[in-house]
C-alpha cells in the first residue's frame, strides 16, 4: 500500500506538460473530452494553491482509466477566490454526477473555504466521500486529524496476486481495505487477517 507522493505528482504533472504542446492545451483538449459525458468518476476536492500537485493526481487518476472533475479545468469560469450561491450550484452539479469524491490533503487544504463544505455535502450525497492524503515522504500509513478521520482513506498499489499493475484502494487501516471499483459498487472495506 502507497499514499500518493507529493514529489511524484509534481514530476507526473510536469511530465504530461512536456509530452503535450502546453498544459493550457493539454487541460483544454482534455476536458472538452470529457464534457460530453458530464459524468465522472471522481470529484477532485482540493486546495488552488496545490495546482501543481493537484495536476500530477488528475493525470495520474486518469492512467488509471478514470474521468476526474476538477473546477479549474473544467468550470474555468468558477470564483474560486469568494463563496457565491452560483458557484456553489455548479459544484453541488458535478458532485451529484461524480460517483465519489476525493479529497486531497496537504498542508494548503486546512485553509480552503470550499473544501469541508464539498466533502460533507457528497458524504451526505451518497456516503462514496474519502481521503487522498498526498504523502510528503515515502510512507504507506495514515492518520486522519478530527473529522477527517471518520473517513476511508485512498491509496494506490498492485493488485493482490501479483498483477503489477496499479490499482486504487479504499482503505480504514493497514488491513481493512477494498478496490476503489467495488467500494464504488457498494462493497464497504473488508478486515484481513
Amino acid at each position: 500500500m502507497a499514499l500518493f507522493k507529493e514529489s511524484y505528482l509534481r514530476a507526473r504533472a510536469a511530465a504530461g506538460k512536456q509530452i503535450h504542446e502546453s498544459s493550457n492545451t493539454v487541460l483544454t483538449k482534455k476536458a472538452s473530452a470529457i464534457f460530453a459525458s458530464d459524468v465522472f468518476d471522481i470529484f477532485l476536492s482540493h486546495s488552488f494553491d496545490d495546482k501543481d500537485i493537484v495536476l500530477g493526481i488528475w493525470f495520474a487518476l486518469e492512467d488509471m482509466g478514470f474521468k476526474v472533475y476538477v473546477d479549474w479545468i473544467h468550470d474555468q469560469s468558477l470564483s474560486r477566490d469568494r463563496v457565491t450561491k452560483e458557484t456553489a450550484e455548479v459544484l453541488r452539479h458535478r458532485m451529484r454526477n461524480s460517483k465519489s469524491l476525493f479529497f486531497a490533503t496537504s498542508s494548503s487544504s486546512s485553509a480552503s473555504k470550499w473544501m469541508p463544505w464539498e466533502l460533507g455535502y457528497k458524504d451526505g450525497h451518497n456516503q462514496k466521500a474519502a481521503i487522498l492524503p498526498i504523502a510528503q515522504t515515502d510512507t504507506q500509513s495514515y492518520v486522519g486529524q478530527e473529522y477527517l478521520g471518520v473517513y476511508p482513506y485512498i491509496t494506490e498499489d498492485a493488485v493482490l496476486g501479483g498483477n503489477p499493475q496499479k490499482r486504487l484502494w479504499v482503505r480504514r487501516s493497514s488491513t481493512c481495505f477494498v478496490l476503489f471499483e467495488s467500494w464504488l459498487n457498494g462493497v464497504e472495506p473488508i478486515q484481513m487477517p
